[in-house]
């Protein structure tokens, strides 16, 4: 199905989320230049107790994955929400951005999860974030805008789903 896409020249894979990979994220997801190409992040994310305690709920609520890239934990990827409203969501090391790696990720993911529809939402200057969503299949529906604590702003959101 996804044939057409470029493939990364490293082996990216997913395994479930063990407990030694939530310091690899806290350090991943705390970069300054990440979340402010985020914007959607938790306020909380900068306090350990807190993000320990939120990735042990979301590790048993939902489908969360470490994205590993030859063997190492490089991200994460999960699909979150109830049934009919399902959304994607990823996170990748700023190291590894441009590399195909999110994209790769965000593929098995989806094929992990056979569900439909899938949605997802990226703050639309995020454009790397989008364009992975299309080149995924991801088509946009909708635009919206939200409040962005890593940017302490409104910001504009694509919003989009795959069938």
């Amino acid at each position: 199905m996804f044939d057409h896409l470029p493939q990364p020249s490293q082996d990216v894979s997913l395994r479930p989320v063990h407990p030694s990979d939530l310091p690899v994220f806290f350090r991943q997801m705390n970069d300054p230049e990440s979340m402010r190409t985020a914007a959607f992040v938790s306020p909380k994310s900068a306090d350990w107790d807190l993000f320990q305690a939120h990735w042990e709920r979301i590790c048993a609520q939902y489908h969360v994955r470490a994205v590993l890239l030859d063997g190492d934990v490089v991200g994460s990827a999960a699909v979150f929400g109830e049934p009919g409203e399902l959304e994607v969501t990823y996170w990748i090391d700023r190291a590894y951005w441009g590399r195909g790696v999110a994209t790769a990720a965000l593929r098995l993911l989806i094929a992990e999860v056979p569900e439909r529809p899938l949605h997802a939402r990226a703050a639309a200057d995020n454009t790397g974030s989008v364009r992975v969503l299309e080149k995924c299949g991801f088509e946009v529906t909708g635009h919206d805008s939200g409040f962005a604590a890593a940017r302490d702003a409104e910001v504009d959101e694509v919003v989009l789903q795959l069938a």
